[in-house]
């Protein structure tokens, strides 16, 4: 033996002795067990997803219990699902207690996602009673959405590198507060579902199997689209980028040609089996025959484009560019309207009155330290692991396009933040295979690899991520401002004049038409048989608009409005959110005079039976008093919350 080999066997001489062994066995040892993992991890994502949804389930049971339905959304969704269990038509989406005098509310959504919930409900209420059938519904059904969810982040992560980014990737929504507040239970509203359909599309676009992974972007395309128009900015750039790859990529058009046949044949599915009577209109906000005509324009286009003999990328780039000049253009010629977006038939007063004022329709850069900087980490770091990859894997023939194209997903719904926030769970989910490749990276640099260059690589990328998340954790709290007695007091009472048992009190009065505030009507309809006029739902703007004109004008215009609804009662909650606006926008409105106590005649107080101090206070109307007369009344803002 020579010395060399002699003294490389010497205890404690370049990592070898019993430690080195031990060392040898465990490094063995987890490279197995990753290697079971890796085989199963279908299995094992299904097995984080029970163990999310039950312990959340379990987190929110008392939410559940009181069927704590917070969003507005929600309720009506709710709502919606109950009406057509009780028999209303499928395409019949109306909210027909929704102001009722002038026909119902147009609701834009589609039943698609009302099918899991109704499903739930008709199974529980097999073994319970209805009302905890509908518990049961309200607190699963959000969480479904969530395992597709998953496995399409796993299935990416996978694509992208080998390792345990994977695992990273399917515990990072833990980590995304607001994208995971979707599938949280009682968010039954549509947006789980579209995110889930989103993140699948993306693993489509970087699926190896071209016929796979065309036909699952354009089917979660579809589906998308059937639920609602939040995401068309995403479809659209990924259906870009499917056709720069046909461009660019030689063979390419193995995916775009199933993408493009999916996509046109699922939208007419869709379609006909899902579009509300009142969306067979040419609408701009829901899949009508607007965005059919769009979308099957756009598909044969593509088959097209990949039926023809152009063997040079820039015959193919101006062919492409040809045909989607096309499809703008029959867009532009024919639906000029619909080119602002699906609120750009809104009135400019509606506008200026309601839509401006909606937080999640403002630009991160608007909005709070507390909230801004949670949200944004994620989405930068998410950037920031796409460019090192894309420069690591440069040469990579194969991973540079499917690096490129979550890298490039990942930038474009990071920069639509500074348009509304609303696109932040978008940003989240979107960043995270990026950022759990970086995971992946560090923890390869600091437990495989044995230079001493890549494990100092490895410990400035943990301090880095720790950092970050640490940040995360931490930057709600510092940069939170503590809240004011007011802003104490406004909480309290939309927290409290929301409540299922103190909204439940007015089922002591026969089903009538209550004129509140736009925020409480859909809440009122989920939680008694009364009726409201209406919700914060762009279609109903002329019915919102009457609402504002009535508690910010004189108190003879409000009776004039409240018949022309047949309003039977007047609901108001002192210190409720949406009152502040008409205090400070209108001081001598008439919902600002009857927080001082300037009741008219025609008002009377309604009493009703309760083992608590109601939070609001009911008056009803009589129309047949003379108008003029005013009625002494302590201020309703007094009235203890």
């Amino acid at each position: 033996m020579s010395e060399v080999a002699a003294e490389e066997n010497q205890p404690g001489r370049n990592g070898t002795g019993a430690f080195a062994v031990l060392r040898g066995h465990v490094t063995n040892w987890i490279a197995r067990l990753l290697g079971w993992a890796d085989e199963n991890w279908r299995f094992l994502t299904f097995t984080v997803w029970i163990g999310i949804a039950v312990y959340y389930v379990v987190l929110r049971w008392g939410s559940i219990h009181w069927m704590g339905l917070g969003d507005t959304d929600d309720n009506i969704r709710y709502v919606q699902v109950k009406d057509w269990l009780a028999g209303q038509g499928w395409y019949d989406l109306r909210q027909h207690r929704l102001d009722p005098a002038m026909g119902g509310a147009n609701i834009h959504w589609s039943r698609l996602v009302d099918l899991p919930i109704a499903a739930l409900m008709l199974f529980f209420r097999l073994f319970t009673s209805v009302a905890q059938a509908d518990r049961l519904a309200v607190g699963i059904a959000p969480l479904i959405p969530l395992l597709p969810l998953l496995l399409a982040l796993a299935f990416i992560s996978r694509r992208l590198s080998p390792g345990i980014a994977w695992i990273a990737a399917i515990l990072a929504p833990l980590s995304a507060a607001m994208a995971l507040g979707m599938f949280m239970p009682l968010r039954i509203d549509h947006h789980g579902w579209q995110l889930a359909f989103l993140v699948t599309m993306l693993a489509g676009l970087v699926d190896r199997n071209w016929l796979r992974g065309g036909v699952v972007a354009g089917i979660s395309s579809a589906l998308s689209l059937a639920i609602g128009m939040e995401m068309i900015v995403y479809l659209a750039a990924a259906g870009a980028l499917i056709a720069l790859r046909w461009v660019f990529k030689p063979g390419a058009a193995r995916r775009m040609r199933p993408y493009a046949a999916s996509l046109g044949a699922g939208v007419t599915l869709c379609f006909l089996l899902f579009a509300s009577n009142d969306n067979w209109q040419p609408v701009c906000d829901a899949l009508s025959p607007v965005w059919l005509a769009v979308m099957l324009l756009a598909s044969a286009g593509m088959l097209l484009l990949a039926a023809l003999p152009l063997p040079h990328w820039w015959q193919r780039l101006l062919a492409g560019a040809v045909v989607g000049g096309a499809v703008g253009l029959f867009f532009w010629l024919n639906w000029p309207q619909c080119l602002s977006g699906a609120y750009g038939t809104i009135s400019p007063e509606l506008q200026k009155s309601w839509l401006a004022n909606i937080r999640e329709a403002k630009p991160i850069y608007v909005q709070s330290r507390s909230f801004w900087v949670p949200l944004a980490i994620l989405p930068a770091v998410g950037v920031l692991g796409a460019a090192v990859a894309c420069w690591r894997f440069r040469r990579d023939q194969d991973l540079i396009w499917a690096w490129a194209t979550v890298g490039l997903m990942t930038a474009f719904a990071s920069a639509l933040l500074f348009w509304q926030i609303r696109t932040g769970p978008a940003a989240q989910l979107l960043a995270i295979p990026s950022a759990a490749w970086l995971v992946g990276e560090v923890a390869r640099a600091l437990f495989v690899s044995k230079g001493r260059w890549p494990r100092i690589a490895g410990v400035v990328g943990l301090v880095a991520l720790v950092g970050m998340f640490s940040a995360y954790q931490w930057s709600g709290e510092v940069f939170r401002s503590k809240p004011g007695k007011y802003s104490k007091v406004i909480n309290r009472a939309n927290a409290r004049c929301r409540t299922g048992p103190a909204l439940a009190v007015l089922d002591q009065l026969p089903p009538s038409v209550i004129f509140t505030m736009v925020d409480l009507g859909p809440r009122i309809l989920a939680t008694t048989h009364q009726q409201a006029i209406a919700g914060p739902y762009h279609r109903n703007g002329a019915a919102i608009l009457d609402i504002h004109h009535a508690f910010d004008g004189p108190p003879e215009g409000f009776r004039a409005i409240a018949a022309r609804h047949r309003a039977a009662y007047l609901l108001i909650c002192p210190s409720f959110p949406e009152g502040t606006v008409y205090t400070s926008r209108s001081r001598n409105g008439f919902y600002a005079q009857m927080l001082r106590g300037e009741v008219p005649a025609w008002l009377h107080e309604v009493k009703l039976k309760s083992g608590a101090e109601l939070p609001y206070s009911l008056w009803r109307i009589d129309y047949a008093a003379k108008a003029g007369e005013s009625a002494s009344a302590a201020p309703v803002g007094k009235k203890t919350l």
